[in-house]
């Protein structure tokens, strides 16, 4: 009987030290992401799924002219959905006017005037530019739900989006900077 409570004991700890490290990992706060958001020009087509789920988007590459594009780091955040480490990007701290577009095709997906310091290691905004420029998915890797945002035109893996932003919007639209390049205010 002893042993019984034992094992649930440290079982249940277990759970909660993996749920309590996922958490601290991603930047905090979680999303309801059950709601889908499909930018109504793109093609559903189940014999031409991405990785990233049933779109067909615009930018379409195979997988060694991604590679010859992209830096390794961009390689592995856009087309392998991988994070970079807190608090190292380029763009965590920038403060110039300017858009952020995607590192991979070239879109443009926030504005510098939306852009604040969340404190979470990586640039962050409260809201993306108006238009069907990011796609939300469920992402439940690492026994979470999250909601991950990808770029509309490329399918490139941006980041997540959280409920534990500012107002207006109470958004934080959490975004590696790998994914991203930065235009200045008047140059294009």
């Amino acid at each position: 009987m002893r042993t019984e409570k034992t094992v649930m004991k440290h079982l249940l700890i277990a759970v909660f030290m993996i749920t309590l490290t996922g958490v601290v990992l991603t930047g905090c706060g979680l999303r309801n992401a059950d709601a889908e958001n499909k930018p109504e020009n793109f093609v559903t087509n189940d014999s031409t799924k991405e990785k990233s789920g049933e779109y067909m988007f615009k930018v379409q590459k195979t997988d060694e002219e991604w590679k010859k594009e992209l830096t390794e780091e961009q390689y592995y955040v856009l087309r392998q959905k991988g994070t970079e480490k807190a608090f190292t990007g380029e763009y965590d701290h920038h403060k110039e006017k300017g858009v952020f577009a995607c590192a991979g095709c070239g879109a443009e997906l926030f504005s510098s005037e939306m852009k604040y310091d969340s404190g979470c290691g990586w640039p962050a905004f409260f809201t993306k530019l108006a238009g069907d420029r990011i796609i939300e998915q469920v992402d439940r890797s690492f026994g979470m739900i999250r909601t991950e945002i990808l770029c509309a035109s490329c399918g490139g893996h941006l980041g997540h989006v959280f409920d534990d932003g500012p107002q207006p919007t109470g958004l934080r639209y959490c975004v590696n900077s790998a994914s991203l390049k930065f235009i200045r205010s008047g140059q294009k």
